[in-house]
């Protein structure tokens, strides 16, 4: 018998107590990756001019309005579930920010990547990649068509399984101010046993959750979740490290 997953414990008690904490911590050992990756020493400040920049993933150029449907970047339709997912981008105060780059990533409905690294027995789509990218519009409203993704496993424990999730990666007036998330969906009972969204305190980890928002949702088409996103303050949606699973 498969071992069923191991539910991870709470966050720490200073991090219920303070609902400004929305970063996940550097070492949450039900996430086994970070034991490796943790720092154990005090953090170094670089001079800049060693940073690394990090710019778009997906280009530099002017995003193409095709970018924005990921449903139809290739000549046949994905197959699985076709949502909207649409939002806001805002700063602390409640500001929509223009003009702001949006990438997202994603598995497909199979709940795999199109990319080498992921070679687990689920099917690839040939219709579909799973990357889109766009620009707010003057209000810093953006606006996704995608494939609802699937579920995958992973070898951070036995029988552990990521809850469907899309990756966002939002940029400020500069390529260094990068910032990255994981939309999640409503209801999903494998949030539950999930070490990376489960690393965020309980107030927060709900800013990472979309709604169903039948109002962007397209009659026989598409449904609509709608996911805003907050850069900063006590409002601020949780961001992670990049490079998360």
């Amino acid at each position: 018998m498969i071992p069923g997953p191991k539910r991870p414990e709470a966050p720490t008690e200073e991090a219920v107590q303070d609902p400004s904490v929305a970063r996940p911590p550097y070492l949450y050992p039900d996430y086994r990756a970070t034991r490796l990756r943790a720092p154990r020493r005090p953090l170094v400040v670089l001079p800049e001019r060693l940073l690394d920049p990090g710019g778009p993933v997906f280009g530099e150029l002017t995003p193409h309005q095709l970018e924005a449907d990921l449903t139809r970047q290739h000549k046949g339709e994905p197959l699985g579930q076709r949502i909207i997912v649409a939002g806001t981008l805002r700063d602390g105060s409640g500001r929509p920010i223009r003009g702001q780059l949006i990438e997202i990533w994603q598995a497909n409905a199979a709940g795999r990547y199109a990319h080498q690294g992921d070679q687990h027995p689920a099917p690839l789509d040939p219709n579909f990649t799973g990357t889109g990218r766009l620009l707010t519009d003057s209000e810093g409203r953006y606006r996704f068509v995608t494939i609802r993704p699937g579920a995958y496993p992973w070898q951070n424990n036995p029988n552990a399984w990521r809850p469907a999730h899309i990756h966002f990666s939002v940029f400020g007036t500069a390529f260094d101010q990068r910032l990255v998330t994981q939309m999640y969906f409503p209801g999903d009972p494998l949030m539950a046993t999930d070490p990376i969204s489960s690393a965020i305190e309980p107030r927060a980890r709900r800013r990472m959750v979309s709604d169903l928002d039948l109002g962007l949702t397209v009659e026989q088409w598409a449904l609509g979740y709608r996911f805003d996103i907050v850069v900063e303050g006590s409002a601020a949606t949780p961001f992670e490290e990049v490079g998360r699973a």
